[in-house]
C-alpha cells in the first residue's frame, strides 16, 4: 500500500484503489449508510487474496464517521453513542448475557490512553448481576491489562486468565489506532470482529488478541488518534505535486514519530466517554438518560 500506514480498513481500501487504480478488489465488498446522523462505512473482507491484499485479516470492519461529534454539535454525543451501539449490535454472535470490556493502552501516554480512559465510563454489573434492581442488565466486566513495560506480561497473557474466570459471551478490546489521513483523528471510530493487535497505533505491536488466542469472539473499538510522520510527509508531497522517489528515506527519519492534534488530551477524555457510554448502550437495556445520570 506505498509505504503508507493505516489501522483503518477503510483507509487501506482506499490506498489499494489508488495504487492499483482500480474501484474494486475481488473478496472486498464496501457499503455506507447513515445512522443517526453518522455516515458509516462498511468494508468487508471475505477472502484471504484481499486480506493480503490490505494488510487486514477477513471479517467486517465498519467506520462511524463521528464529525458532528467533534465540532460539538448539541445532541451529537447521544446521537454519536446511540450510532455506535447500534453498529456494535451488528457484529454480535447472538444475545450478550455476560461481556469483558478491555481498556488497551498505556494511561500515561496521552495519545494511548483512549483505552484505560473508556473503562471509566463503562457500567461494570458483574459483582451487582442478577440482583434486584439489577436483573435486566448484562453482567460486565472491565479490566486495563496495562502495558507488558509496566507488568512483564503480554495482554494476551493477561486477558486468558480473566476469559477463564470471567467465562464472557465476547470480549469488547478498546485500543489508539494510526490513521492515513489526519481528517480521520480523533474523528472516526473503526469496529471490527476480527480482534485487535495491542499497541500498533502507536507502533508498538503486541501478540494479537482474537478469538483463536483467546477463544471467544473479539470485537474491535479502535479509535485513531496519530498519523504516522512518514505517511503524513509523503502525502503533503504528493497534494504539493512532488514525487517522492525513496519513500524508505522518510521512514528512516522519521522512525517512531507519530503526529498527534495539540488537543490531543481534552479529545481522548470526549472520545472515551463517548465509546463507554456507546458500549453501555450496547450491552445493556438503557436510554442515554440513565447511562448518563447512573456515570455523570
Amino acid at each position: 500500500m506505498q509505504g503508507k500506514r493505516t489501522d483503518l480498513a477503510l483507509e487501506a481500501h482506499e490506498l489499494w484503489r489508488q495504487g492499483a487504480r482500480e474501484d474494486a478488489l475481488n473478496g472486498v465488498h464496501t457499503e455506507t449508510q447513515s445512522c443517526h446522523g453518522c455516515t458509516v462505512t462498511a468494508v468487508s473482507i471475505t477472502d484471504a487474496a484481499a486480506a493480503r491484499a490490505l494488510g487486514k485479516p477477513r471479517g467486517r470492519y465498519l467506520t462511524l464517521d463521528l464529525a458532528a461529534f467533534r465540532a460539538q454539535e448539541d445532541g451529537a454525543l447521544e446521537r454519536s453513542a446511540q450510532a455506535l451501539s447500534e453498529q456494535l449490535r451488528t457484529l454480535w454472535e447472538g444475545p450478550i448475557r455476560c461481556a469483558l470490556v478491555v481498556g488497551l493502552g498505556n494511561a500515561a501516554m496521552t495519545p494511548d490512553a483512549i483505552g484505560p480512559l473508556t473503562l471509566r465510563h463503562v457500567l461494570v454489573t458483574r459483582h451487582i448481576h442478577g440482583t434486584p434492581p439489577f436483573s435486566s442488565l448484562a453482567s460486565v466486566s472491565a479490566l486495563a491489562p496495562g502495558v507488558s513495560g509496566g507488568t512483564g506480561m503480554e495482554a494476551v497473557e493477561v486477558l486468558r486468565g480473566a476469559v477463564r474466570a470471567v467465562q464472557p459471551d465476547v470480549v469488547v478490546a478498546v485500543d489508539a489506532l494510526a490513521a492515513r489521513a489526519l481528517s480521520r483523528v480523533c474523528s472516526t471510530v473503526q469496529l471490527s470482529d476480527t480482534g485487535i493487535v495491542p499497541g500498533s497505533g502507536v507502533g508498538n505491536d503486541r501478540r494479537a488478541l482474537n478469538r483463536e488466542t483467546l477463544g471467544v469472539p473479539v470485537i474491535a473499538v479502535g479509535v485513531p488518534t496519530v498519523v504516522d510522520a512518514a505517511t503524513l510527509t509523503r502525502d503533503i508531497l504528493e497534494e504539493a505535486g512532488t514525487s517522492v522517489d525513496d519513500p524508505s528515506a522518510l521512514h528512516t527519519d522519521s522512525a517512531g514519530v507519530m503526529v498527534t492534534p495539540r488537543d490531543i488530551d481534552a479529545q481522548v477524555r470526549r472520545l472515551s466517554r463517548l465509546v463507554g457510554y456507546g458500549l453501555d448502550l450496547a450491552l445493556h437495556p438503557l436510554d442515554f438518560q440513565t447511562v448518563c445520570a447512573l456515570l455523570g
